[in-house]
């Protein structure tokens, strides 16, 4: 990673000004899921060890603007104290004079959380007056929110044009690792893409071709592309206006390319519908793929034998269904299983992982779905090209 970090900076007395990607799961007013809060926790102490105070920035939902009991950010706030350990200032707002005075008033090795930066409606439109009130608060930029790191937001992008901006350690992680899968990467290299369309994920079904070994596809999108092959898939989704692009992705990718060759079926998109397992060409009337089926998962098992990397990003079926989450459950226990360095890229992918209880054996998990997907297409995340170079 050609960024500075929070090591290549002086800390010492400084006030710091952290982006953080506490945009966790709630449910009556409590944290349900602090994945995202502990992964931010060694570059918060690694910041306050350094004898800096630390003020925290963060987005939480989608608040439309305007200032919502909803969305705050205390509930974040507090989970976070327990964890560090010592008390976590709340600030009223993410910017003003009150705001101004208790940033002021920190002592190195004392945190402020500041409140959801999408309370203002300039945040999301990168508007610089805004980024400059947030910056006033500070000496130091860092960024250690990933999942946001693909957006251009004051609180991502825009403060980072008025102080030294560094990356945090989550955030270099993440691009060490996803940055493995685009450049440079180890060989034998496979690329396994689910999730439902095709249409979102072209452009990394391109990027990808041209870097590995073999893509495996499954999920909704595989749909398209056994559609393309002439196959019937009957009430299963397909997106009909790929189906010209999923072609012509075959012809160029040859024996790159991996679909599923059974599928489980079900004659309504229902938890508790009737299923069994047929081949992709023999999808009955009326009924829908749902999952990959067990012949699918050994020829996906056989092109991962000896994979030295594999970079995962979306499931092989509809998950979320006990009934039809074993494909994908499957294909998260082979890698677990495979010895390669193994990048799951966030989002439904790190959720498959962690239901099928083998998160702690991946390499690494993404904390950003959008941001990981953007990042595998090649292209530049706006929160890290505002980063300093090394």
């Amino acid at each position: 990673m050609n960024k500075k970090t929070v090591k290549d900076i002086d800390l010492k007395g400084r006030r710091v000004i952290m982006r953080v990607d506490f945009n966790v799961p709630m449910e009556g007013g409590k944290v349900t899921d602090d994945k995202r809060i502990r992964a931010s926790l060694p570059t918060i102490q690694y910041v306050l060890d350094q004898g800096a105070s630390l003020i925290l920035m963060s987005h939480l939902g989608r608040p439309n603007g305007g200032s919502d009991p909803e969305f705050s950010l205390r509930a974040a706030s507090e989970v976070l104290a327990s964890l560090l350990g010592r008390p976590v200032k709340m600030a009223p707002d993410c910017v003003g004079p009150e705001v101004e005075q208790m940033a002021k008033a920190l002592r190195p090795g004392e945190v402020l959380m500041l409140e959801n930066t999408r309370f203002h409606a300039g945040e999301e439109k990168n508007d610089l007056d805004l980024a400059r009130q947030m910056a006033s608060l500070a000496d130091v930029y860092v960024n250690d929110a990933f999942g946001s790191a693909h957006r251009a937001h004051s609180s991502t992008e825009g403060i980072a044009h008025f102080l030294p901006a560094v990356s945090g350690f989550l955030m270099e992680q993440e691009l060490e690792y996803l940055g493995r899968a685009v450049s440079n990467p180890e060989h034998p290299y496979i690329a396994i893409l689910g999730g439902a369309k095709v249409s979102d994920k072209i452009l990394v079904v391109e990027t990808l071709l041209s870097k590995c070994d073999k893509l495996i596809i499954g999920g909704g999108m595989a749909n398209t592309f056994l559609a393309a092959k002439g196959y019937n898939m009957q009430d299963s989704l397909v997106e009909s206006a790929s189906i010209e692009t999923a072609r012509s992705i075959m012809a160029k990718a040859g024996n790159k390319l991996l679909l599923p060759v059974d599928a489980v079926v079900a004659d309504k998109f229902e938890a508790e519908a009737n299923s069994k397992v047929v081949d992709v060409d023999k999808v009955p009337a009326g009924w829908r793929i749902m999952d990959i089926g067990p012949k699918s998962v050994s020829a996906f098992k056989a092109a991962l034998n000896g994979a030295r990397l594999i970079v995962w990003n979306g499931p092989m079926g509809v998950f979320e269904m006990p009934r039809f989450a074993e494909g994908t459950f499957a294909i998260a226990r082979l890698l677990a299983e495979s010895g390669a360095t193994t990048v799951i890229g966030g989002g439904d992918s790190a959720s498959a992982v962690k239901k099928a209880g083998v998160a702690k054996q991946m390499t690494h998990v993404s904390t950003g779905g959008g941001a990981s997907l953007e990042f595998l297409e090649g292209k530049e995340l706006p929160g890290v090209a505002a980063l300093q170079d090394k």
